[in-house]
């Protein structure tokens, strides 16, 4: 068995998060999933999870996205660390 992966987050994360929390009822279930998938298996070698490796996102601006639901998240791994950097809802505008 792999060690997992320790997760940390940005203020911008934070940021959203927080709004998320207050209008959204269904994103504190979505979050706590979304931190058990990144602390065990970030670069989905158990391709269980829908996580994707973005091309041309340089290192610092979320290269890997988690979709759970109509969430995405984007983060980056060093090493054994997983930083969140976004999450937002799934549409047009959601990385801009």
């Amino acid at each position: 068995m792999t060690p997992s992966f320790s997760v940390r987050t940005t203020p911008r994360f934070e940021r959203l998060a927080r709004d998320f929390l207050r209008g959204h009822s269904d994103f504190s279930a979505l979050l706590d999933s979304a931190l058990e998938i990144l602390k065990a298996d970030p670069y989905n070698r158990s391709r269980t999870h829908h996580i994707k490796k973005l091309v041309a996102v340089p290192a610092g601006e979320g290269q890997w996205r988690l979709s759970l639901s109509r969430y995405r998240f984007r983060y980056d791994i060093h090493e054994r660390e997983v930083v969140l950097h976004y999450c937002g809802l799934r549409r047009e505008a959601t990385y801009r």
